[in-house]
Formats: structure tokens, C-alpha cells, sequence
């Protein structure tokens, strides 16, 4: 189970934290940011800014932010995986977890020994946390061009940060976290069906490798560090969408690129689909995300995400949050088949559609390569055209009855029941302040060494050297507005191509 938190400040959040993995051993911590955090930006006072300080998400602009975050969790336990879903300035929150997870080894170093690590010490405690630190980044530019638009920079300059994100993995030996997750979720979300998502996640799983093979990168260096993440809705389709990929992937991992059997293995996160929840009756949201739970587990997807019943219309609250894990839980532990592995493996629809849909995902692979590749369709805006086509058949299917959703368009109640009030999820006045404060007294105290370390990246960038090297060193001292207008200088900033 990996539930998706965050809220507020870093506090508000961490306490969210605990309340979620106080059932497990096994702390497995799935962190949602605001928009001012998903953009780059710092908190602040402008009217487009202040009132999205931690809503729909945790506000992060410092290390010491991220430091209070996951205050409490050992993120170099091997029972510690945490996933970041953050895209456009996934280097800047990917470097300051790092750090996070190296100066927690150096404050138990100091707690132990009395004293500061020496240089020899310091590389070495450096190399351990690097090299024991579980988790996933989302980093995909890809699908936010298509599907979900949190793209700041440039695509050419974004994809270049990924690949020196991957290169700094494999020069420090990170072996244990996801460089990228290859997110087809936010792609049907966004409208498209299951074979669209599908194909489009897997072509740009496969033009990320090409990316990095063009770096000069070896095939089973990188690739274990891939990860993916699909939705799982109502549609039959979903119910072999794990097994296709995967079989899709080992194939051509092996018959292609020569990769080893680790490089082979898709590993997936599955979250339910958001889209699927309604505002009417909503009730009957905890029923659809059980059944797709079942599904994803029977599909045997690596981790889980059940939504709340109540994200048709707000952040979930920690009642609704804990019926949603809830389902999970009493699949896993009382639910006697799915004590089996595979129990609809070897059956007539099972194998069907695993054929049926590996063939319309492999079509629309054809169509992708006849625009020029994923970058070429992109440049047309294919894919997000066909998303909008998909998305528009959905929503007149569900508006003339066509397609029956219970409790919306049919199963309606006799007497429409009164409306009842849900108190929204939102961030206090008093957090906002507080993040706004934060970040200026993290800026007055670094403000000498800020302007060299902004200086070095740049510098870094320009040169051809790896900027997400220089970056572990620029958050130390540098918030992440810093260091988005750095980027917006050497890098460039997004503009769409349709």
C-alpha cells in the first residue's frame, strides 16, 4: 500500500505521514505537492501565488523544508520507499531529498561520535546514503506535454536534466531509486482510454532509453532504474494492462536492446482512477475503487494507490483517507483468493485480451512511428489530440446514457437526497505565512553563498557538465525559485509546439 499525502506545510504533512504507515512495518510514503511547488516557484505574497501555498498538495521550497517533511522516517532503511510526484522541477526536489537522506546519516554520525565527519568520513557516509536510499521521482516530461501540462522548461532541456539525473545515478551507484516514473496515470485522467494510455506510456518509456543510449549509457546501467505508473478504471481493458506492458517490455528489452533479465522486469505503480469517482452519490466511489483495487492485485502490480471516496470533489480527508487504505487491507488480509498469485491466469478472457490488447497497443505504436517517434507526434500535438477525441466520446457516452454509470446517469435516487456539507481540505492563513517566512529567512541566511552556488550551475549547465551534480550542491544553499530562474536562463522556458 503507498497512499498519496500532502497538505499544508511540511509538518501538517509529515503528521499525515505516521497517521498513514502507523499499520506497517514498511513505510511507504507517497508525496503530493501544491502547485506553487509543481511550477518551481517559491511561497510569496502575489495574488497568483499566496492562495495556492499548500493546497491540493504540501508546499516545499528548501532543504530545510524537505528535512521537516520526513522528519521521524529513516530514509535509508530498507523499509523506507518514498515516491515524489513532482515533474518540471523534479532535479531541485530530487537533489534536496537527497541531501535530506545524506544528512541523516551525518546527524546520526555527529549524535554517535561527538564530533563532524572528515572529508574521507563525509564521502563515505555520502556513498551509503546514496546507495541504500529507496523511493521514485516522477520526472516525466513526456506525458506532461500530452496529458497533464506541468512542464517549465524546455522538453530538449528537461530531457537533458533527466539524463544527468541518470548519469549521477549510475556514477554513485544510486541502485535502489527510480530515476523517472513512466506515468501513464495523469494520461487518462486526462481522457484517454486504456490502450492509448498504454501505448503512449511504453512509447515514451522506450524514447527515454533511446535518449539515454544516445548519452553513451549501458542499457543495464539505467534501465533497472525505470519504474512506470498506470491507472486502473472500470474497462476490461484494465484487467490484463500490467501483464501486456510487461510482456511488451521484456520482449523488447531483450530483443532489441540485448538487455539483461533485471533490465526486462517492468516494475508498476497502480492508482485508481480518479476519473472514474463522482460527485452524485457518492457513496458508491469506495465500490469502484475496491473493484479496480482487485484488479491492479490480480494483475500483480508492484505497489498501490486506492483513492477516497470523496476526491470527486476534495483533497481526502484522513477519515475518508483511512477508508481508502482500508480497502486494501481487507483484500490483503481477509479476502482468501488474493492469497493466490495470479488466480485468473491460464483463463479464456485473461489470455484474450493480453492478446487483443498487446495488438492495439502495438498498432498504435505504428501510428506513433509514422508521425516520427513519440517527439515527432508531440510536435503535431498527436497525442494530446487524441487524448481530447477520447476524452469528448467519454464524456457524451456518459451524458446520453449510452455508457451506465450508477447513481449519475442511472440508478437514480427517488428523491434527490439534501445536500450535505463537506468541509473542503485547504492550507490555514497561518501556514502560509509560516512558509512564506521560512523561505526568506532560508534565503537571508544563504545569501552569500547562494549567488556562487546559482553562479557554479549555470556555469555547470552551459559547459556540458552535469548540471544535477552541481545541483546537489546549489539546494543547499538555494530555494527552489532560485534555482528554477536559474534553470529558465541556461535552459529555457516551455513553450507549446500546437
Amino acid at each position: 500500500a503507498r497512499m498519496f499525502a500532502g497538505e499544508g506545510d511540511p509538518a501538517r504533512t509529515n503528521r499525515r505521514f505516521k497517521k498513514l504507515s502507523e499499520h506497517s512495518d514498511a513505510k511507504r510514503l507517497s508525496t503530493a505537492f501544491d502547485s506553487v511547488t509543481l511550477y518551481g516557484f517559491d511561497p510569496a505574497t502575489r495574488p497568483d501565488i499566496y492562495g495556492k501555498i499548500g493546497n491540493s498538495g504540501v508546499s516545499i521550497a528548501t532543504l530545510d523544508d524537505m528535512k521537516a517533511l520526513y522528519d521521524g522516517f529513516d530514509l535509508c532503511d530498507p523499509m523506507t520507499s518514498v515516491s515524489m510526484t513532482i515533474n518540471g522541477p523534479a532535479p531541485a526536489i530530487l537533489a534536496m531529498f537527497l541531501n535530506t537522506a545524506i544528512d541523516q546519516k551525518i546527524g546520526e554520525f555527529k549524535d554517535s561520535e561527538g564530533r563532524d565527519p572528515d572529508d574521507k568520513e563525509f564521502a563515505d557516509i555520502k556513498a551509503y546514503a546514496l546507495a541504500n536510499v529507496r523511493g521514485t521521482v516522477q520526472a516525466d516530461i513526456l506525458k506532461e506535454d500530452q496529458g497533464q501540462n506541468t512542464c517549465i522548461f524546455s522538453t530538449e532541456f528537461s530531457l537533458r536534466m533527466m539524463g544527468d539525473i541518470q548519469q549521477y545515478f549510475i556514477d554513485n551507484e544510486v541502485r535502489n531509486f527510480y530515476s523517472v516514473s513512466i506515468s501513464g496515470y495523469h494520461i487518462a485522467e486526462a481522457g484517454a482510454n486504456p490502450i492509448s494510455q498504454l501505448a503512449f506510456t511504453l512509447a515514451n518509456g522506450f524514447t527515454f532509453v533511446e535518449a539515454y543510449l544516445a548519452r553513451g549509457m549501458d542499457i543495464n546501467d539505467f534501465a533497472p532504474n525505470l519504474s512506470f505508473f498506470f491507472s486502473n478504471g472500470m474497462d476490461p481493458e484494465y484487467t490484463v494492462i500490467g501483464r501486456v506492458a510487461r510482456r511488451i517490455w521484456a520482449v523488447t528489452m531483450r530483443e532489441k536492446y540485448g538487455a539483461n533479465e533485471r533490465s526486462q522486469k517492468l516494475k508498476y505503480h497502480i492508482q485508481t482512477s480518479g476519473r472514474s469517482l463522482h460527485a452524485q452519490e457518492m457513496q458508491f466511489n469506495d465500490i469502484r475503487t475496491t473493484l479496480q483495487a482487485l484488479l491492479a492485485i490480480n494483475d500483480n502490480c508492484n505497489s498501490l494507490h486506492t483513492n477516497a471516496y470523496d476526491e470527486a470533489i476534495t483533497t481526502p480527508t484522513e477519515e475518508s483517507v483511512r477508508r481508502a487504505l482500508a480497502i486494501q487491507l481487507i483484500i490483503n488480509r481477509e479476502f482468501g483468493v488474493a492469497k493466490t498469485e495470479n488466480p485468473g491466469q491460464g483463463s479464456f478472457i485473461i489470455d484474450e485480451l493480453t492478446d487483443l490488447v498487446e495488438e492495439a497497443v502495438l498498432r498504435e505504436f505504428e501510428r506513433i512511428s509514422d508521425r516520427g517517434g513519440v517527439l515527432g507526434a508531440m510536435e503535431t500535438g498527436y497525442q494530446r489530440g487524441k487524448i481530447q477525441e477520447e476524452s469528448m466520446k467519454y464524456e457524451t457516452l456518459k451524458h446520453d446514457g449510452s455508457l451506465p454509470i450508477i447513481g449519475v446517469n442511472t440508478f437514480r435516487p427517488e428523491f434527490e437526497p439534501e445536500a450535505t456539507t463537506i468541509e473542503l481540505a485547504r492550507s490555514t492563513e497561518e501556514e502560509k505565512q509560516s512558509q512564506i517566512a521560512r523561505v526568506q529567512e532560508f534565503q537571508t541566511r544563504h545569501q552569500d553563498d547562494a549567488e556562487l552556488s546559482l553562479n557554479h550551475l549555470k556555469e555547470t549547465v552551459t559547459q556540458g557538465g552535469n548540471g544535477f551534480a552541481a545541483l546537489m550542491d546549489a539546494v543547499r544553499h538555494c530555494s527552489l525559485g532560485q534555482l528554477t530562474d536559474a534553470f529558465f536562463e541556461v535552459g529555457g522556458q516551455y513553450r507549446r509546439n500546437t
